[in-house]
């Protein structure tokens, strides 16, 4: 790989150094197992769908050039061109995905606010709630997709492939708790057998039939679309297929880097998945009642069931990297503040980004559990799929363009029809899997819309219950005065008070004044601030600030990626001078008794979901890992 470097020097051109290359070419090799799972195993039912599925057209010559033209230029368009070419620019300090891109695009210097927070913040949450829904059907689709192989062996099997593939999903769900960082080492080898099987298979039959190259060109598209017309556009709700997890390469940026990412896709990826999408063409027009399974056809007999056992393996691995980004996007949503506190669990030592969070996990396990045994058919699978990830694409277009508008600097005159044409490409497959909404495409759709909602009441209650307190505290000062001659007794030790409120006292504090008529010789009040940056630097983590009578102030700031830990805060406020003896400091947390009431705020039904969420979080002490035993709860009632 080459590296152009124009200057004074009048373009010299110099190569990468070796152990660079081959960090960059490890790095891919990576990428290829958990980027590239979902859009990988894609070949299994996309192709079959367009011909075979519940909108399909007739397998005709024409429409075989015409479908294989629509999935090439596709992946050109948005997985080439628009994600990796556009939208990778988008870097969140090394970060990526839609929350990221979120964040970024609300970006102002402290203390002002974007003009268009509120919509960004809808579009970026809804977008996030809709990954869930791909979360839920992938695991679904892709393994019951490839258990499906052993139909095309022999008939025998049929009754066996439910229970298979829910054996399979079981197992996938189990493993969670153990991490998958011995698994992910062989995440990248096994995709790219797979990617290189995909490639051969393709190759051999395109080579049977070389006209089949013809459809690379885009013509074949638009004459498509003129002798199908409207039955026609249908079929761009099963050509998106070919796409789904395209959101995937930007969202494992932080892990890997663009660089990595590209070069796993230019270099095999997408010859893999072209070769193979035209010999599934080129064997169409030699058999056009292979349209029932064109994937597996494609493999001669002697290969068919390890071709069955590799197409499970990358199943599994797409499933995985599905499920490991729920688990990121909701540890996203929680340091972000738009969800409860929930169990997180590091299978690494090594990696942060190695979470397991044992409550969503049973979730989205019983979630696909239900949709194997209720579509029971990868091909009903695929008319609920799609929808979900069309507008997730389509909210990224649109949060893309509000970047390079305002971070990037880009005029409207470049912008606007960069970011029109990708919106042009994102409605038309949305409006095209419309039609799915009604076959199942509600049930993505329904359960982004719940999520949003959970998302949202949380936010939102969070809001009214710190301005409630906030306008229940006094200021700290005023707090120190009311001492006058009659100062509280001094006891030794720290006592440390953890408040939302970085400038008023803290409710636990006046409780415990009121009713322990008793002050610690040094008081810390410390604030939690997460911060809408994926990670805040070292130095910048922790500000302590001495205050008058022993009282001290510290703000500790974290980013959507970083977990808090309160044993980490302390470890810097001793780096920068605060002195205390663990053993004889004690936590004082507040816990509010919530009361839903009629007045101005949420609705009364929001009003006890957040209630409801409220009780059902982690408590603060196992979620900052705060010395239990060092704790003390102080408890009040707040109307909402």
């Amino acid at each position: 790989m080459k590296a152009n470097i124009s200057g004074a020097s009048g373009g010299v051109e110099t190569r990468e150094p070796p152990d660079l290359f081959k960090r960059t070419a490890l790095l891919a090799l990576g990428a290829l197992g958990i980027v590239y799972g979902d859009i990988g195993t894609s070949p299994l039912y996309a192709l079959r769908e367009c011909f075979h599925g519940p909108h399909s057209v007739a397998p005709t010559p024409d429409n075989v050039m015409g479908v294989l033209s629509l999935i090439f230029w596709s992946l050109i368009i948005v997985v080439s061109v628009k994600y990796l070419i556009f939208v990778m620019r988008a870097d969140n300090r090394g970060e990526g995905g839609i929350l990221a891109l979120m964040a970024l695009a609300m970006q102002r210097p402290r203390g002002q606010t974007h003009k268009a927070r509120p919509v960004l913040v809808t579009l970026g949450i809804f977008g996030a709630a809709l990954l869930y829904g791909d979360g839920i059907i992938t695991p679904a689709i892709t393994v019951l997709s490839a258990v499906e192989g052993l139909n095309v062996a022999t008939p025998v099997f049929e009754p066996y492939v439910i229970p298979i593939t829910l054996v399979i999903i079981l197992i996938i769900f189990l493993v969670q708790r153990h991490g998958t960082a011995g698994i992910g080492s062989v995440f990248g080898p096994i995709m790219c057998v797979w990617f290189f099987s995909l490639g051969v298979l393709g190759a051999k039959e395109v080579l049977h039939n070389p006209e089949v190259l013809w459809a690379l060109s885009p013509h074949h598209a638009a004459l498509f679309f003129l002798r199908n017309g409207g039955h026609g556009f249908l079929v761009l709700g099963a050509v998106f297929l070919v796409m789904t997890g395209g959101e995937a390469l930007y969202a494992d940026m932080g892990h890997f880097g663009w660089k990595p990412i590209k070069l796993a896709w230019f270099s095999l990826v997408l010859p893999g998945l072209t070769l193979n999408y035209l010999g599934q063409g080129a064997l169409l027009l030699r058999d056009a009642s292979a349209a029932r399974n064109p994937f597996y056809l494609l493999a001669p007999d002697w290969a068919l069931y390890p071709l069955v056992a590799l197409a499970t393996a990358a199943g599994i691995i797409a499933s995985q990297t599905l499920i490991s980004g729920a688990f990121s996007i909701t540890r996203q949503a929680m340091q972000l503040g738009y969800s409860p506190r929930m169990e997180v669990v590091h299978t690494s030592a090594e990696e942060m980004g190695q979470i397991y969070l044992p409550g969503l996990n049973w979730v989205l396990l019983i979630g696909v559990v239900a949709l194997v045994l209720s579509f029971r058919s990868s091909s009903a699978l695929a008319s609920a799929y799609g929808i979900a990830a069309v507008t997730t694409m389509a909210i990224t277009t649109i949060l893309a363009y509000v970047v390079a508008r305002e971070r990037w600097g880009m005029g409207p005159a470049l912008a606007l029809p960069i970011a029109g044409v990708f919106l042009v490409v994102d409605l038309s497959f949305f409006a095209a899997n419309t039609v799915k909404i009604a076959s199942g495409g509600w049930l993505p759709l329904l359960l982004a819309v719940i999520i949003f909602t959970l998302m949202t009441t949380w936010k939102r209650g969070r809001e009214i219950l710190a301005g409630k307190l906030r306008a229940a505290s006094i200021p700290l000062r005023e707090l120190v005065e009311s001492f006058g001659d009659h100062p509280p007794v001094r006891v030794p030790g720290t006592a440390i008070f953890m408040t939302g409120n970085a400038e008023g006292t803290p409710p636990a504090l006046l409780h415990n004044l009121k009713h322990n008529k008793v002050l610690h010789e040094q008081v810390v009040l410390l604030t939690i601030v997460p911060e809408e940056v994926p990670h805040v630097p070292s130095e910048e983590r922790v500000e302590v600030e001495p205050l008058e009578q022993g009282f001290v102030r510290v703000v500790a700031r974290y980013g959507f990626m970083e977990n808090p830990s309160i044993p980490d805060v302390l470890k810097r406020c001793r780096e920068k001078g605060l002195q205390f003896q663990l053993m004889g400091t004690s936590f004082f947390l507040g816990r509010e008794t919530l009361i839903p009431t009629k007045k101005p705020g949420m609705a009364v039904w929001r009003e006890a979901l957040f209630s409801w969420m409220s009780r059902n979080a982690r408590s603060a002490t196992a979620y900052f890992r705060i010395p239990p035993n060092r704790v003390v709860e102080l408890g009040s009632q707040v109307e909402l």
